[in-house]
Parts: structure tokens; C-alpha cells; sequence
């Protein structure tokens, strides 16, 4: 089986192309033009992202034409904010699927969001409610992503829609193993996630990391990179805690202060999932903030008390399933070879 990836051009990236090009002769890269954007006046980027490439589609459809002349397509695969395409895919008779870059549980927010969209007239910003979604923790409205805030916003529009095509989709494909993420996991293959329609076959094919590329691969090899895998290469083992923010962590300059005076004097060596007792919550007043002792007590509780122990060694036990989930035989395998048998069927 031979198969095609239509990417829209992307400098950043040409180097690990050419690489998997070069390494993997059966993938083929197929380059979509560059698009002009209409002018707009919007600071939100998932917005920017969602017009270049609903923009991109007559580019998109040409393509797969072109690919058809000579190949039979068994199924097109494209990101969530590629949900446009899924209309190219629909007027082609090919099979879509979402891959979903993030875990199960953002998963079932994203397949529940309809829902809540239906449930109120006001912005998830003004709710000030606890959200209860299948397959996760309550959260409160003023949490959930941002760009699913404001009712009004051009953006939530664009993640409305592309949230309300899951039921569309032959598959999804999602980032995650099925014991990291098994309640979310569950309650989102059986339905509960999308009360009113279909919910298609969920695919756990994670996780998925890069492997390493060419030593000048500037996409996985930067300066900033090699530096600090050398400084944690040069720390004692369980030494480090691991605070992420996530792709879209915007901080005021009080709360970054506060955060780095809490890591200082917290006086460890510088994470937060507590649904999956990989990490301990962290209290932060009505307006979201959180104090720098909050930060303190937090670091040192992880990495000095007992209940920091539990979640340390889970946290090995967790690297240990991930390893066993992509080995021959483990979960996330048997998952994308049925995927991928999924497709005789088309």
C-alpha cells in the first residue's frame, strides 16, 4: 500500500519531510499552494488557521483527484482543524478520519462541546458553572479552552462546526494509550459523549513522539533543544519536576512572577494531570491566579511527601504501559492495525 500526505507548505518542517521522503520511499508528500488570507483584524491564531485552510480546499480536492487517477483512496486523514476538508471528502465518496493530536480526555470535551453549545445561550465565560462531561472531571466553564469562550467569536464558530462533524468521521484516530486514559477512553467509545448521534470507532494509537532526526534537523535539534537535554542528562535521576503549560499557556507578567518565585524557593529542581494522579492540584483564587506559596507547597509536596511518592512512581509505572502499549501486541499496535484493516472494507 502506497500512501499520500497533502501538506500545506510549511518551511519549518521541510527538513523532517525530506528526511521521511528519503527513508520511507511508499509515503509521497504532495505540496498544497500558498493561500492569501482575506485581511482580518483578529488576534486569534486557531481563527487564522481555520481560514487558510478552509481557503485550501478547491487545492485539497484537486489533489485527491489527482491521486485517484492512479490509485484507489481508502480513506483521508486529516487534523481537527482540517474539518473543512471533510466536505471535499464527503463530495469524493472517501472515507474521513480525525487524528486528534491530544488525549482522550480533551477528546470527550471536544465531542461533548455540541451539547453544552445547545444547553445555554450564554458564553461559556459569563457560565461561571461546573461543566460535567462525560468521561472527566467536572470542569469549570471558565477553564475550557479559550478559543470555546466567547460565544461571538469568530473561533468558536470554526470549533463548533468542526466539534459537530465527529459524527461524520469512519474513525479517530487520538494520541493517547487506552490505561493512561481508560475512564475517558470507555465513556467516549460507548457513546456517552455524543448523547444524540453517532459516535465513530475511536483509535488509541499513542503516544506518539518523534523520533530523533538528522543531528541538523532544526524542527527536533535546536541549540535551545541539545541544551537542555544536556543540563537534565546532568541531573540525578527523579531530580526534575516537569511543569508544562501546554501549547497555549498565556500568562499575565504578575502570575509568571509569581510562578518563578514559587519554583525558587520551592528549592527543588524544576506538571498537572490530577485525574490521572500524575500530579497534585494546585488552588488558585476566582480570577484563575495562583500564588507563588501555592507553587512552592505544590513542588515541594511532589517531591517531598508521601503522596508525591505515590504519584512519582505512578508516573514510572505510566513510561513502563506507554512502552508496553506501542510494543508488538500492545494496545495502541492492535489498535492501528485495525484502523488500518478498516480500510479493506471501503
Amino acid at each position: 500500500m502506497e500512501e499520500a500526505i497533502v501538506l500545506y507548505n510549511s518551511g519549518s518542517t521541510s527538513t523532517y519531510i525530506a528526511n521521511v521522503a528519503a527513508t520511507i520511499p511508499s509515503i509521497k508528500f504532495h505540496h498544497l499552494p500558498t493561500v492569501t488570507l482575506p485581511s482580518t483584524k483578529t488576534n486569534n491564531h486557531e481563527q487564522i488557521v481555520f481560514e487558510v485552510l478552509r481557503l485550501s480546499n478547491p487545492h485539497v480536492r484537486e489533489e485527491l483527484l489527482s491521486i485517484s487517477e492512479n490509485y484507489t483512496i481508502h480513506g483521508l486523514v486529516v487534523d481537527f482543524f482540517c474539518s473543512a476538508a471533510l466536505s471535499v471528502a464527503k463530495e469524493l465518496n472517501i472515507p474521513a478520519h480525525y487524528y486528534f493530536t491530544s488525549g482522550a480526555g480533551v477528546l470527550s470535551i471536544f465531542l461533548y462541546f455540541p451539547t453544552i453549545h445547545n444547553t445555554t445561550t450564554k458564553s461559556l465565560k459569563d457560565l461561571k458553572t461546573l461543566l460535567h462531561i462525560p468521561g472527566v472531571p467536572p470542569i469549570p466553564s471558565t477553564d475550557m479552552p479559550v478559543p470555546l469562550l466567547e460565544r461571538e467569536d469568530k473561533a468558536y464558530e470554526y470549533f463548533k462546526d468542526s466539534c459537530s462533524r465527529f459524527p461524520e468521521l469512519s474513525g479517530i484516530i487520538v494520541n493517547t494509550f487506552e490505561s493512561l486514559e481508560s475512564r475517558a477512553v470507555k465513556t467516549a467509545s460507548e457513546g456517552f459523549c455524543v448523547p444524540n448521534n453517532r459516535t465513530p470507532p475511536i483509535y488509541c494509537i499513542g503516544p506518539l513522539i518523534a523520533t530523533e532526526g538528522p543531528k541538523d534537523d532544526a524542527v527536533t535539534r535546536n541549540d535551545t533543544t541539545l541544551e537542555c537535554l544536556k543540563w537534565l542528562d546532568s541531573q540525578p535521576g527523579g531530580s526534575v519536576v516537569f511543569l508544562c503549560f501546554g501549547s497555549l499557556g498565556l500568562f499575565s507578567k504578575e502570575q509568571l512572577r509569581e510562578i518563578a518565585f514559587g519554583l525558587e524557593r520551592s528549592g527543588h529542581r524544576i506538571l498537572l494531570v490530577e485525574e490521572m494522579k500524575l500530579a497534585l492540584p494546585m488552588k488558585e483564587s476566582e480570577s484563575g491566579f495562583v500564588s507563588a506559596t501555592e507553587v512552592e507547597e505544590r513542588v515541594r509536596g511532589l517531591m517531598e511527601s508521601e503522596e508525591g511518592k505515590l504519584i512519582r512512581e505512578r508516573t514510572v509505572g505510566m513510561k513502563i504501559a506507554a512502552k508496553v502499549a506501542l510494543s508488538e501486541g500492545g494496545s495502541s499496535r492492535v489498535a492501528l492495525s485495525k484502523f488500518v484493516e478498516s480500510w479493506k472494507y471501503k
